[in-house]
């Protein structure tokens, strides 16, 4: 299940998140989201793990607890297809 982490602080790195997330199963993956410009955290990120019982399990235990100094948000992710972007005003 790919979970959303949102209200995260700066300063949180994809360790920090596999070492909390971890506490509740296998994490395949973490991804906090990242300015492409100043390359600073944008305060979000994701957490991928494979068995929806664990990712549960994070997230009724994590949700709205402190980390870092901050209330975390955490929960299952919108899972939008990925299509091909396409330019929304029409050309003449």
């Amino acid at each position: 299940m790919n979970m959303y982490i949102g209200n995260l602080a700066y300063n949180v790195t994809e360790e920090d998140l596999t070492e909390a997330f971890s506490e509740f199963g296998t994490v395949e993956s973490v991804n906090i989201i990242k300015d492409r410009f100043s390359g600073q955290s944008k305060g979000f990120g994701f957490v991928d793990m494979p068995d929806n019982s664990e990712a549960d399990k994070a997230i009724k235990a994590l949700n709205g607890t402190d980390f870092k100094g901050r209330d975390i948000k955490v929960n299952q992710a919108n899972q939008k297809p990925r299509g091909k972007k396409t330019n929304r005003r029409p050309r003449y």
